[in-house]
């Protein structure tokens, strides 16, 4: 493919327009990893976190054939997200004031890496299919979406000092993206593919349950913090 060809500009499109699809519940992810910081480390974190997530998700490009190979891939990443949207609600506490802020953020930093990474595999597919295995086409659609991501981030993030209720919202689309893995591994179609009634409730059943089961875990842990 050729540099600035109408065909390179289609593909460079059609990757902007993936990226900033997915964006939106990176975003918050990226805001909810964040809100415990300190307001002067919050901003740097997303940052930092931004960046080591366009090193892994890149390599995570560059490696999708090989990944495409690996069975149970979207069923392991759905269920580490499910405990990573779990853990995001049961720590919707301050921080105890000795906490050292430098371990705090690097736990920040680290869940977005790990998180985005997760949630990044409908996004690698899609995009190293549009970029026609041009490594570069990746790396300028990322460079273009992946400020929208940060400023989306640093948005939700006052939002949710205004409106607490907006984590619980967070967490629960962590949820609803994790079943989206979950519920699109291969290894499981014969459970949720085809496109009958029952495979469309077990797929609907699954996005609940998952739902249900973080909100419900979430608000159990909290509960049980409170009386300790």
């Amino acid at each position: 493919m050729e540099f600035f060809s109408s065909a390179w500009w289609s593909a460079l499109l059609a990757i902007v327009l993936i990226d900033l699809v997915l964006a939106g519940d990176n975003a918050i992810m990226i805001a909810l990893a964040a809100r415990s910081l300190p307001p002067a480390l919050q901003r740097r974190a997303i940052a930092w976190g931004t960046v080591g997530a366009i090193v892994v998700r890149s390599l995570m490009t560059v490696g999708v054939v090989w990944l495409l190979r690996l069975p149970g891939l979207l069923l392991l990443g759905g269920a580490a997200l499910l405990w990573i949207a779990w853990r995001l609600l049961a720590d919707n506490r301050a921080h105890a004031p000795g906490a050292p802020a430098a371990a705090t953020f690097w736990g920040a930093m680290r869940t977005i890496v790990v998180a985005d990474a997760l949630m990044g595999v409908d996004n690698v597919l899609g995009v190293a299919g549009a970029a026609s295995g041009s490594f570069e086409l990746v790396l300028i659609g990322l460079l273009v979406s992946v400020p929208i991501v940060v400023f989306g981030s640093t948005l939700v993030l006052k939002l949710v000092e205004r409106f607490p209720l907006i984590i619980q919202a967070g967490g629960a689309v962590l949820a609803f993206t994790a079943a989206n893995m979950i519920v699109g591994e291969p290894l499981l179609q014969p459970v949720f593919g085809g496109a009958g009634a029952g495979p469309m409730a077990a797929r609907w059943g699954a996005h609940a349950l998952a739902v249900a089961g973080v909100l419900g875990a979430g608000w159990w842990h909290q509960r049980r913090h409170r009386l300790a």
